[in-house]
């Protein structure tokens, strides 16, 4: 259901953390084996050393585990947000796209606090094929072991939330180009048919906002990729973000910043079609089966 211009659509809590969980567990094992290659693409080892086309499953389990808690909590944080800001005043009713930033950012920012342990441990995981020695509690124990990793708490989590900051860094630009996109692509294909929205039809807003957003933020990608890796193709420990983009532009060239674009850009647009069709579809079931009226 579309976003009208004189109020936001409401979604009771448990709705849109149930909705997210479900969809975010949808896509991700759907598109695994895509994002597996861009990981590869993206590693200082270069695509073959890292496992080329072999064991494109790998990490699937670690994925798994953290995709539904991620999306729940984007999702729930950003539908309850959009409305609350609506509401405030701040934003105008014409043009709301401020509030969906805003409710955007916040729900990256709940989400990265499951999905970067999940990230640390998959990228990890795929940049190793040889699945038999790096199972996920291997890999997890390996990590948390890391008492020396620029991360947060690491000397009680290790390298978990390795990337953190720079995550954020990736995914509240990514958000606040791919929702206030979303939601106004769908206002418009609205009031261009005079109903509201399909899920398909969302799904298709969905992939075109989500490619723009994951073209724009490749760079900050290939960043967050090698900072979650840990270390570069020589074995020495990457410091921070800064130190990740100054030494791959020092020695392997600005170009390969947009290194991995094209899957990125498959990946999400994708994605987005699958992750936000299949969060409307579950949302509007679920909004049908227990009462509510839309």
């Amino acid at each position: 259901m579309a976003s009208t211009s004189k109020e936001e659509r409401q979604t009771p809590f448990l709705i849109s953390l149930v909705s997210g969980g479900l969809a975010g567990t949808t896509v991700d094992v759907a598109l695994y084996p895509i994002d597996t290659l861009k990981t590869r693409l993206q590693s200082p080892k270069g695509f073959r050393a890292a496992g080329g086309f072999r064991g494109i499953y790998n990490g699937l389990g670690a994925a798994a585990i953290g995709s539904a808690p991620g999306a729940a909590l984007f999702f729930s944080t950003y539908e309850f947000l959009k409305v609350k800001i609506n509401n405030t005043g701040l934003v105008t009713s014409a043009d709301p796209a401020m509030g969906h930033c805003i409710a955007a950012s916040f729900g990256e920012a709940a989400a990265c606090l499951v999905r970067v342990p999940t990230e640390v441990m998959k990228q990890n995981m795929q940049i190793h094929h040889q699945s038999g020695k790096r199972g996920v509690v291997d890999t997890f124990r390996k990590i948390v072991a890391q008492k020396d990793a620029p991360a947060f708490m690491s000397s009680i989590l290790g390298g978990l939330y390795r990337g953190y900051g720079i995550t954020l860094m990736r995914e509240v630009p990514f958000a606040c180009i791919q929702f206030p996109l979303y939601e106004r692509m769908k206002v418009e294909w609205s009031r261009y048919k005079g109903d509201d929205v399909t899920s398909y039809q969302a799904a298709i807003c969905g992939s075109i906002s989500g490619g723009i957003a994951a073209a724009i933020t490749t760079p900050l990608d290939v960043i967050k990729t090698r900072l979650m890796i840990g270390k570069d193709k020589h074995g020495e420990i990457y410091k921070n973000a800064l130190d990740v983009g100054k030494r791959v532009v020092k020695e392997e060239g600005w170009r390969k910043l947009l290194i991995g674009i094209e899957p990125r850009v498959m990946w999400i647009s994708i994605g987005g079609f699958v992750f936000l069709g299949a969060y409307e579809e579950y949302r509007s079931i679920s909004m049908k089966m227990y009462g509510y009226e839309e």
